[in-house]
């Protein structure tokens, strides 16, 4: 028995195989053979011919042997080019005309298709049917099945899913209840890619059931947490060779918030220093208010020191744009009493400012745009002098990385900043700049102005996702009121970035100076530095 049930069966399979009838559809031109499971599909295979502009398919013979059908067809020629009749509603959805000639049929399909689809109508279906023939040219009638139309419902997060509440809420107001498309996909992917917290492990991925639309995202944490070396070389003011640096150090998305805790102290050649303390809390009580809480203290050698303190709230307009209220709270003291230059005082006021941040494709970048924007009313009292003086402050930069052709890439970016009073400033309240991140070729904060601008224009060449080069040239003016100065300056360099298994290394060697002195080598300034990501 054990041996005939095995027999048993495998006779029963092959008695049923044999038993089973086969669909053969050879096409004459080509002696292409296709199988059809019944004769059902057959019918349905020919048909289908005529959806892809074979109008005149033609069965020449049908054989018969047994189980097997052999149907000999003549698909004839293929009619792509055809005289056009399409439906009301896409008549008057589309603008297009009643009837029209195109010289590709397979095409126009095509761009109907898309359009029904960016309405949300995902699943629809182009339909041609040929009405006969007005010379050599088919009469074709399009109709669109539509199906439902389909919007995005929900937003599901997976992986990483400790996000802010209020993020996710934002994201939603964003994009719920939009027509389902894929433009509206590649927007939302574009959003969160480079976002300083959020790693994306695909693209996002949909869910279509019966009665709903939801886009699900695959995300992980990143590693936010960061530190940044910078070590510059050159010359003081005395020409004497000088080391500098700045240290910077970022504590991000601990508590799963989104907040940032940032570290910075900085060390100029002319013996300046620079202190920062700096706290970033974006979605205050799970709302969209955010708050800012930064203290500054720059220490110029034994001279004089400021402090300055600047709570900000700050209200999220959407996920690339903020605005907000600050105030300033300023002291300054003069440590030297021969240093006249310097005046002690204390500040108070208020301000707006806005942000505006694009994030880039190219990881290498920080942002593909970056506008800032602030400005402060500010009333000073100078102690000594018992004099009470109002002024407005005024800032505003600009960064946008343009893609050129395959690895070049061009950064411009301005900055330009403004303090305004009737009274004269002293020294130790001006504005500071230079060096690393503003006008390169100059030593770090050795500027000193009421009022500055610059421009940079910079060309990048990308190396792969790990390296690139740049080329940099840079166009300034300052004006000093107190010292009568208003020169205009300029800057130069190259450099290279590349991604180490520690982080991402910069190399830049740079040279400025004021426009009618000449270039001197012993103005070159070298900066080195490391961000590392933990």
């Amino acid at each position: 028995m054990k041996i005939l049930l095995p027999l048993f069966l495998l006779f029963t399979c092959v008695f049923l195989k044999a038993q089973a009838k086969e669909y053969w559809l050879i096409d004459i031109q080509t002696d292409k053979k296709t199988l059809a499971k019944d004769s059902t599909a057959a019918v349905k295979f020919l048909d289908s011919l005529t959806q892809n502009y074979y109008y005149f398919t033609e069965v020449k013979k049908v054989n018969k042997d047994g189980n097997l059908t052999q149907i000999f067809f003549d698909k004839g020629k293929n009619y792509n080019q055809a005289e056009v009749r399409l439906d009301e509603e896409t008549i008057r959805n589309f603008k297009y005309q009643p009837q029209f000639f195109t010289k590709n049929l397979d095409s126009l399909k095509k761009e109907i298709s898309e359009k029904y689809r960016n309405q949300g109508f995902v699943f629809n279906r182009v339909k041609s049917q040929f009405k006969g023939m007005k010379g050599d040219i088919p009469q074709v009638e399009l109709s669109v099945i539509k199906s439902d139309q389909r919007k995005i419902d929900g937003i599901v997060f997976k992986g990483y899913e400790k996000i802010p509440k209020r993020f996710i809420k934002n994201l939603e107001k964003e994009y719920l209840g939009k027509n389902y498309q894929e433009n509206t996909l590649a927007k939302l992917n574009q959003s969160l890619q480079n976002h300083p917290f959020i790693l994306l492990d695909k693209a996002p991925q949909t869910l279509f059931t019966k009665d709903s639309t939801n886009v699900f995202l695959f995300a992980q944490k990143k590693k936010s947490n960061s530190f940044d070396g910078v070590i510059g070389f050159g010359n003081d003011k005395t020409e004497k060779f000088t080391f500098n640096g700045s240290l910077n150090l970022n504590f991000r998305n601990m508590f799963n918030g989104f907040e940032t805790v940032n570290i910075f102290w900085q060390r100029n050649p002319d013996k300046g220093q620079t202190f920062d303390l700096q706290t970033d809390i974006p979605y205050l009580f799970k709302s969209n208010i955010g708050g800012n809480f930064k203290i500054n203290i720059f220490r110029q050698d034994s001279t004089y020191a400021n402090v300055k303190l600047t709570p900000a709230f700050y209200l999220h307009l959407n996920s690339k744009q903020k605005i907000g209220l600050r105030g300033t709270f300023e002291t300054s003291t003069v440590l030297d009493s021969l240093y006249v230059q310097g005046r002690d005082y204390n500040k108070k006021g208020v301000g707006l400012w806005y942000d505006y941040s694009e994030p880039s494709e190219v990881e290498l970048f920080l942002y593909k745009t970056r506008i800032r924007a602030e400005a402060d009313y500010i009333t000073t009292n100078y102690s000594a002098e018992n004099i009470t003086a109002n002024q407005t402050n005024f800032f505003i930069s600009g960064e946008r990385n343009f893609h050129i052709k395959g690895n070049n890439y061009l950064n411009l970016r301005a900055e330009s900043a403004l303090l305004n009073s009737k009274s004269n400033f002293a020294i130790n309240e001006l504005l500071r700049f230079g060096g690393w991140n503003s006008l390169r070729g100059f030593n770090e904060n050795a500027l000193y102005a009421d009022f500055y601008y610059y421009g940079t224009a910079e060309y990048r060449y990308l190396v792969g996702n790990q390296a690139f080069f740049d080329v940099f040239a840079q166009y300034g003016e300052l004006q000093n009121k107190s010292l009568g100065l208003k020169p205009k300056l300029y800057s130069f360099g190259l450099g290279f970035n590349f991604i180490l298994p520690i982080g991402l290394m910069s190399f830049q060697i740079s040279n400025g100076n004021e426009f009618g002195n000449p270039i001197k080598f012993g103005d070159t300034k070298i900066h080195w530095g490391i961000l590392s990501r933990f």
